[in-house]
């Protein structure tokens, strides 16, 4: 009896133990879906960088996005730096370097704390913000971190090294930095420790793409305004490439009970532990070979062992630097009072056990739906925990969010990224994924390419504004045969620009009978089955063309139609590029500005489907971050067809949303101006 009790114990704790696996895939990703989110991030910057001239910037994304995390709460790491200025680490290495072209920058460790440095600038530099941030020091100009900083970004909310911002829902951190291509000599050690983990290739790819510097100083250096934080987030980044998938999602669980469970509730000022330190755990724990071997079956071992670890380090106050463990990355953090009161908290989470987990909402669910139905059957084999519907509608979204619009607004500019992404396209080592993320790119492209192209050619001599807008019409063509069900939005704009109201109105009644169909997926609302029964093991370009409507992004920097050009401009002046509006929205708005020139009765009745949808809208069709665009643009309507009161209504309505596409200021200055009429 006892055995049996024993056994059923043993498969009931199996449960959990996979409930908690199944859980933290859905919830981290599939290896599958990690694989894919990595794919896409990568080959959109390489685009971007070999774009860029010399004499430009180079961009990576880092942190947890890069590494192919999508939790709540997390946001878009960038670092950026100059492509002709170079860190060196002793005078030797200038000779790889021609002077003339490039500016050299001398690293000094000698009086800061391990992992920082001070910068000296060797040659003349043509940036304005690294001249306003030089002063001299020891007879020579020392680049200081805090000005470097101040000169970038100076109406943006830091965050350490970064200028935070948003665009829409999405908050980025952006870090302006330089790079070296040596590795640094206090990190040589760590090249010697690679005895198991990462592999020798590994480490030798680590090596040879050296490291960069960010514009952060130690609390505790006798020179905390002009130091510079060693950063070794590209090393990182592959160093999370190449970890097994149990690996990775026992750092996806770490970051999810630190945020959670740790540090829910706690001020941002107030919280001791962040995600940079889970990550520095597991690459200790992985490489010290504490387990074996990590799978399915010991995911929470190893989350066991990470954990303890870092319970070790805050009760010792001391937390090892992955590449340089003498840098304390707890030292002017993590001491004193708020060191043992984080020390008990955490103790008396790691003494509950298993039932610490259920702490986590995430994690919660899966144990609860495990333990009220223990017979049910639970498969970790990675093709069946995500259906197709719900892969192919995190791919197209991945594709949305990681495309990244050309960094100068030109024909010359957006002429060179054809050929870069024809270049790319041919590699034979592209994956499936990459090749769609490059074909949304080119559609992308060949729009920013056709309005550019329009706007400064349409003062020109009648002939040449024949031929730019025969082009610009043909590229708007090319492109929505390669992008989505909404990029035909572009063909009808431009229509409207160019007062072409009948071929507008064609082409607005062709995306009208397309987004009818029961298949489309709206935003993230899809009906899995009938999408599935239509399209089920077709090509992503056609499941692209034929069911994906998804949010329409305008880039503020182009003038599209005359009617949004005062949000545009509002969403500019609070330093937000795009403006992000529902396909539907953007649809009837068109439909009304084209109808009320040929055809005012339907002008009136998209009036009203307009009028309904935005009042109605239970957050299907019109979630949270759009509520604010879409009164505005209801209101922008009203006005045009005469019904000032209810513009104004709608007006009034915008102001009150969340403020996410940032056109307060827009919607003021319409509301102002409807006041003013009245008056008359």
């Amino acid at each position: 009896m006892d055995s049996i009790r024993s056994s059923q114990i043993t498969e009931g704790i199996q449960q959990i133990l996979e409930s908690v696996f199944v859980g933290l895939c859905r919830k981290v990703g599939t290896s599958q879906v990690v694989a894919m989110r990595r794919d896409v991030v990568d080959i959109s910057y390489m685009v971007e960088n070999q774009v860029r001239t010399s004499d430009e910037f180079s961009v990576m994304v880092s942190g947890s996005y890069g590494e192919g995390l999508r939790l709540k709460g997390s946001d878009i790491d960038n670092m950026f730096w100059l492509n002709n200025h170079r860190v060196i680490w002793d005078l030797s290495q200038s000779q790889y370097y021609n002077t003339q072209r490039q500016t050299l920058i001398l690293c000094d460790c000698s009086a800061s704390p391990p992992g920082f440095t001070l910068l000296n600038l060797l040659s003349p530099s043509m940036c304005r913000e690294i001249q306003r941030a030089c002063f001299r020091m020891n007879n020579r100009y020392c680049i200081s971190s805090s000005k470097y900083r101040q000169s970038l970004s100076p109406d943006n909310r830091t965050h350490g090294p970064c200028a935070s911002g948003a665009v829409g829902t999405l908050e980025y951190d952006h870090v302006h930095c330089f790079v070296s291509d040596f590795w640094p000599p206090s990190a040589s050690p760590w090249i010697d420790r690679c005895h198991s983990w990462p592999q020798p290739h590994v480490v030798d790819d680590i090596v040879k793409n050296g490291c960069h510097f960010v514009a952060i100083g130690h609390k505790l250096g006798n020179h905390e305004d002009h130091e510079w934080r060693i950063s070794f987030s590209r090393a990182e980044q592959k160093l999370v490439y190449v970890m097994n998938h149990c690996q990775f999602l026992t750092y996806g669980l770490l970051k999810l009970i630190l945020t959670e469970i740790i540090n829910n509730g706690v001020g941002d000022n107030d919280k001791l532990l962040c995600s940079y330190h889970m990550k520095t755990a597991v690459f200790w724990v992985i490489q010290q070979n504490t387990i074996p071997h990590w799978c399915s079956q010991n995911l929470l071992e190893g989350f066991s062992v990470c954990f303890k670890l870092i319970l070790k380090w805050v009760y010792e106050g001391f937390c090892p630097n992955f590449f340089i463990p003498d840098n304390n990355m707890f030292l002017s953090k993590i001491h004193g009072i708020k060191q043992h009161q984080l020390y008990r908290r955490m103790s008396e989470l790691y003494e509950k056990g298993l039932a610490f987990l259920l702490h986590s909402p995430s994690i919660r669910s899966c144990i609860i739906d495990v333990l009220y139905n223990p017979r049910n059957s639970i498969c970790t084999d990675d093709h069946t925990l995500i259906s197709e519907a719900e892969f192919d509608r995190n791919f197209f979204a991945e594709i949305l969010h990681a495309y990244l619009p050309p960094g100068k607004l030109n024909i010359q500019s957006c002429i060179r990224y054809l050929p870069t992404i024809e270049q790319i396209i041919g590699s034979p080592l592209l994956t499936q994924y990459q090749v769609i993320m490059l074909q949304y790119s080119t559609a992308r492209v060949l729009q920013y390419t056709a309005f550019i192209l329009h706007m400064e050619t349409y003062t020109h001599k009648s002939k040449l504004r024949y031929r730019a807008d025969k082009m610009s019409c043909h590229m708007l063509k090319l492109a929505a045969k390669f992008g989505c069900i909404t990029d035909m939005l572009y063909i009808a704009m431009y229509y409207y620009k160019t007062i072409r109201y009948m071929e507008a109105i064609s082409t607005i009644h062709m995306i009208k009978v397309k987004l009818a169909q029961p298949y489309v997926m709206h935003w993230y609302n899809v009906d899995t089955e009938m999408y599935t029964e239509a399209l089920g093991g077709q090509s992503w370009s056609t499941k692209m063309r034929q069911a994906v409507a998804w949010i329409f992004r305008l880039d503020n920097r182009i003038q599209y139609i005359s009617e949004l050009i005062p949000e545009q401009q509002s969403a500019l002046q609070n330093h937000d590029h795009l403006l992000c509006i529902r396909p539907f929205i953007l649809l009837y708005m068109l439909e009304i500005l084209c109808c009320r020139h040929v055809d005012t009765m339907r002008a009136q009745t998209a009036l009203d489907d307009l009028q309904t949808l935005v009042h109605y809208d239970q957050g299907q069709l019109i979630p949270l971050e759009f509520r604010d665009i879409s009164w505005q643009i209801l209101g922008i309507c009203q006005q045009v067809t005469g019904n000032l009161q209810a513009a104004l209504y709608s007006y009034q309505q915008s102001l009150r949303q969340e403020p996410i596409n940032k056109i307060q200021t827009a919607t003021e200055m319409r509301i102002q101006s409807l006041s003013m009429d009245s008056l008359e």
